[in-house]
């Protein structure tokens, strides 16, 4: 089968930094599922891991944590799905990615791929939408309501740098399933109108500082706070902008944060990685299967749009590098997307 892999990290502008190679086709056994590729999404995780994991000298690497394909065969143990069926998941980091022709994947982080997208539309979807509905319902702890709820909480939610892929999804969660307040970030008018598009009820510019652009919205304090960006840069702000026993949660890697600064006001610091799970096989494992279906339902009964930015066409190394500079620029809106080998 073709697939797009690395046999060592090098920057991206190295004709080695990514290659087409041939591997074996795999075969489904226990939960796993072999899933034809149909159409995949690049992530920061797959520049990261490119950049910082070397494979064994003589292996090769295939990135890749997000897809729609076809299940083509099932292991013994799987029964959420049938072959034929179309699916959707961002996989597991200890396994080979999705930078190929065909994948094993464990049937219960695999949902069922929302009907009214196409293929690459909803590709853009599922390690966003995983990460960002853990971020709000379990780190958080925002309370779920119903679709389009009436009446706003008095949760007040800042999420920072919202237009990026995890921002894009998790901006319409908290505007469509909680009665949360959203006061999003953005810097460039492109950034500001894809995130009010999306449901932020403010848009505030991190470019600048958040406090007193936050106190001329006249809302009351900020209860929680989504850091998808550059957490260790804006710590102090949000320890100025957070109501006593507000929460943080973020998905970056900072080099270092002082977390004796949320003592006073009792703040509590939340870390969110949508792979543990699959990492470390929990005992909760199958919900991310259960997540993804109700992403799935959100989409078709037309609550949540995809988050797709832009088609860079075929997957391939060349088109899949291009992807990896983009990313690496920091300036992309929305999720970058290709389809078909």
């Amino acid at each position: 089968m073709k697939a797009i892999a690395y046999a060592q990290s090098l920057p991206i502008s190295n004709s080695e930094s990514l290659i087409d190679i041939e591997l074996p086709q795999p075969i489904a056994s226990g939960y796993d599922i072999l899933v034809q590729i149909k159409a995949i999404a690049v992530n920061p995780v797959d520049y990261k891991i490119r950049q910082n994991v070397s494979p064994q000298i003589g292996d090769y690497k295939v990135l890749g944590w997000d897809a729609v394909g076809e299940v083509v065969a099932t292991g013994e143990l799987a029964n959420n799905f049938k072959t034929g069926d179309m699916v959707f998941y961002a996989g597991d980091l200890n396994r080979q990615g999705s930078n190929a022709e065909y994948q094993l994947v464990d049937e219960r982080i695999v949902g069922a791929k929302p009907k009214s997208l196409s293929n690459s539309e909803a590709a853009a979807l599922p390690l966003t939408a995983i990460t960002a509905w853990e971020l709000l319902f379990e780190r958080l702890a925002i309370k779920q309501l119903q679709t389009d709820p009436q009446e706003k909480s008095g949760d007040i939610i800042l999420v920072v740098g919202a237009a990026g892929g995890v921002g894009s999804i998790l901006v319409q969660l908290a505007s469509k399933l909680t009665g949360a307040t959203v006061i999003a970030t953005a810097s460039r008018d492109s950034s500001k109108n894809w995130v009010k598009s999306l449901g932020a009820d403010h848009v505030i510019d991190h470019s600048k500082p958040l406090e007193p652009q936050i106190e001329q919205l006249n809302i009351g304090q900020v209860t929680h706070v989504a850091s998808l960006t550059h957490t260790d840069s804006y710590l102090d702000s949000y320890v100025e902008l957070l109501a006593p026993m507000g929460k943080i949660a973020l998905i970056d890697d900072p080099q270092s944060i002082d977390i004796k600064k949320l003592k006073l006001k009792s703040i509590s610091l939340h870390w969110e990685f949508m792979f543990t799970r699959s990492m470390f096989e929990t005992k909760d494992i199958s919900k991310q299967h259960h997540l993804l279906n109700k992403v799935a339902d959100l989409i078709d009964q037309g609550y949540i749009q995809t988050t797709l930015g832009k088609n860079l066409g075929a997957i391939n190394a060349e088109n899949i590098k291009a992807a990896h500079q983009e990313l690496e620029s920091g300036k992309s809106i929305g999720k970058i997307v290709l389809e078909g080998f």
